[in-house]
């Protein structure tokens, strides 16, 4: 666990966060179903948070559903997300037919996981351009400095899971009773 509070940017100002902390008044079971898990029937879909996009044409319309910070799509605030220390999560719901217009993340890679449907996934960079299709269960992992958009060449609904994040996580520990504690790493 970490020992101080982590700072974030959120908007305009800096956030600490020690969500990673367990507070001693509660128990682990409390910790974490009160502050660590997102429940789809909690969730709710924010049609609104792309609007600008959809005001601008309606092919754009599709919507975020958070579940782990706030994403990319700019929306501004969500308390009933699990609060983001290295990555977001989200799911997108997408109408057939509609796209999401080119884009690109400097700062962080992309990963769009096709759980539903069917996407035509274009990407642009250094005046080179690409074109594939995702299926169901398919990913993509997009490097930052790429521009990416898609659209929905299904016939109905399609859904996505959307992560935005760090550039290298660490590589995972496990106790030191199990069994993979003493395997060698390359």
């Amino acid at each position: 666990m970490a020992d101080a509070a982590e700072k974030q940017d959120v908007g305009d100002e800096a956030v600490a966060f020690d969500s990673w902390c367990k507070p001693d008044n509660m128990s682990l079971a409390e910790w974490i179903e009160n502050s660590r898990i997102a429940r789809f029937e909690s969730r709710t879909y924010d049609w609104d948070a792309l609007k600008f996009q959809a005001d601008y044409d309606p092919k754009y319309s599709r919507s975020q559903m958070r579940y782990i910070g706030l994403g990319a799509a700019g929306a501004k605030s969500d308390g009933n997300v699990i609060p983001s220390e290295n990555f977001t999560f989200s799911t997108m719901v997408l109408p057939a037919g509609c796209e999401g217009p080119s884009h690109v993340h400097d700062d962080v890679e992309e990963v769009f996981f096709m759980l539903k449907g069917r996407i035509r996934l274009f990407l642009d960079y250094g005046g080179e351009t690409a074109e594939t299709t995702l299926n169901e269960r398919d990913v993509v992992s997009v490097p930052p400095g790429v521009y990416r958009g898609l659209e929905n060449i299904g016939q109905e609904e399609a859904l996505m899971c959307v992560m935005l994040g760090a550039s290298k996580p660490r590589i995972p520990t496990y106790p030191s009773d199990h069994p993979l504690a003493s395997l060698k790493r390359g």
